[in-house]
């Protein structure tokens, strides 16, 4: 079965929704990640209900970026998940504020 990708992201296509304990992540991941789901869970919480993002091209200013965006999580840590069974990094979401980070070893170009 063939699964169709949504075409690269254009200014103002991501809708945040940020308030009081809800607060957004961009993670930013190398080239390589494009195309595949990203998954986030609260550190320590069951293996069920983790909340995935399609890593897509983001055009900014800057150039073409790559990242998945979680537009609305709960405040409280993260982890981020390789695969289904292997954590890369923790992450702590703040209500109301945008998280950024990095895949882990990703160093963006300047």
């Amino acid at each position: 079965m063939h699964e169709h990708l949504p075409a690269p992201s254009r200014p103002g296509t991501v809708v945040l929704e940020l308030g009081p304990g809800v607060g957004a992540l961009v993670l930013h991941t190398p080239p390589q990640l494009d195309g595949r789901e990203i998954e986030v869970s609260p550190l320590g919480g069951p293996a069920v209900g983790r909340t995935h993002s399609l890593v897509r091209p983001r055009t900014t200013g800057r150039g073409t970026q790559y990242a998945a965006v979680y537009p609305q999580l709960a405040a409280g840590t993260y982890t981020v998940w390789d695969d289904a069974t292997t954590p890369v990094a923790t992450i702590t979401i703040q209500g109301g504020q945008v998280t950024t980070a990095r895949w882990p070893g990703y160093s963006p170009p300047p």
